[in-house]
């Protein structure tokens, strides 16, 4: 479940998210009551959350706070948590991003550190570098831009012969060649949309020991039919994000909100549960 906390759209209970009058605190505030509400509704249901940095970043220092905050609330619900920061720059830079989210400094709680995050690899293989190293010495993971779910993704990603998203793919299984574990997947992963349903078999075939981080469900048009190419055997290797689809569902029966979004949960679960029988998700 992607926690990306539009203020316009929160329920009508969490009033100064929207009023412009209201302090970047007391927006933060909300944003904090809003999610971990949400949590609560559904931390049954998923398997990890991906807050995405931008929304709480836009709240300043309150913002950072409430991010912490909000990544405490999802571990002690024992929720893995996927920072989708999208960060990438030079080796100095990189290293700090890997310590800011991954491993953090003396003195940091570690439970406010994400389990994995989402990474920009337009730099190279040394900007990656850092990376990698707080993969082992965190034990963390990463997602890696691949073929993202956006509408203007194919005008760099698409193009080359082979394309940048293929070169990219190389990139991800040489990077994450020495961090494959007992469940035959390595730490290093790829962020692929499900917005490219003919595109999902090509890249699982280029990448068959990489784990799949598969944005653009839902609101942006993929369908759970579409996505089985995706994973690999025994419906594994893959995990699927929706975000406004949970956050802010259609509610045409006036659930209460947290009803509502867990109903929308179950309805994804039972998708996913179609394409094969007998499994959980």
């Amino acid at each position: 479940m992607g926690l990306d906390p539009d203020l316009q759209r929160f329920p009508a209970e969490f009033a100064a998210a929207r009023d412009p009058l209201a302090t970047r605190a007391e927006r933060a505030q909300d944003v904090e009551r809003f999610l971990v509400g949400v949590l609560d509704a559904v931390h049954d249901l998923v398997p990890a959350v991906k807050p995405q940095s931008a929304y709480f970043e836009a709240l300043g220092s309150d913002g950072v706070r409430c991010w912490e905050r909000v990544i405490r609330a999802a571990h002690e619900r024992n929720l893995l948590v996927i920072g989708d920061v999208k960060r990438g720059d030079i080796g100095s830079t990189a290293a700090a991003y890997a310590q800011a989210y991954l491993t953090g400094m003396e003195g940091c709680d570690p439970a406010t550190l994400c389990d994995a995050i989402t990474i920009n690899p337009y730099l190279g293989t040394d900007s990656i570098e850092p990376f990698l190293a707080a993969c082992r010495q965190a034990d963390a993971g990463l997602y890696v831009l691949v073929r993202t779910s956006n509408l203007g993704s194919a005008e760099f990603q698409a193009q080359g012969d082979p394309t940048l998203s293929d070169r990219v793919a190389e990139a991800v299984v040489r990077w994450g060649s020495e961090l494959v574990g007992e469940c035959g997947y390595s730490s290093v992963g790829a962020v692929v949309g499900a917005t490219h349903p003919r595109e999902l078999a090509h890249l699982r075939e280029r990448m068959p020991k990489v784990p799949f981080l598969i944005p653009g469900y839902g609101a942006q048009g993929g369908q759970a039919g579409d996505l089985a190419p995706a994973f690999g055997e025994h419906f594994a290797g893959g995990i699927v994000n929706s975000s406004r689809g949970i956050l802010y569902p259609q509610n045409p029966n006036n659930l209460p909100w947290k009803d509502a979004c867990r109903a929308a949960a179950k309805a994804m679960v039972a998708e996913f549960q179609a394409l094969q029988p007998g499994r959980v998700g």
